[in-house]
């Protein structure tokens, strides 16, 4: 059993129900999760509960807190950590300097 958060109970329930309580990370951590159908492999319940987490994972905490549950996912704290971290990183831009500079 996961536990429960104390504000927003039913906009969890409704996250975890439609994730089948299955964290939901498609890769977006890092890990391809190749051997378990690109859903996160990791055992979840009293040792690693579920939270529910924008699905992009770049959106600021303080518009996260507003979302309906159509735009949150079920999220083990390991995946959430790492794709918030990946989402952080600025892009890198493959920049070519002109051969010639005329």
């Amino acid at each position: 059993m996961t536990p429960e958060p104390i504000a927003a109970v039913d906009l969890f329930r409704t996250v975890l129900a439609t994730a089948g309580s299955r964290c939901q990370c498609a890769g977006a951590c890092g890990q391809t999760h190749a051997q378990s159908q690109g859903r996160c492999p990791r055992l979840h319940g009293q040792q690693a509960p579920l939270m529910a987490a924008p699905a992009d994972p770049a959106i600021p905490d303080r518009i996260a807190v507003s979302l309906p549950a159509d735009r949150l996912r079920a999220w083990c704290p390991g995946c959430h950590c790492a794709a918030r971290r990946t989402a952080k990183r600025p892009a890198v831009e493959a920049v070519q300097d002109d051969l010639f500079d005329l």
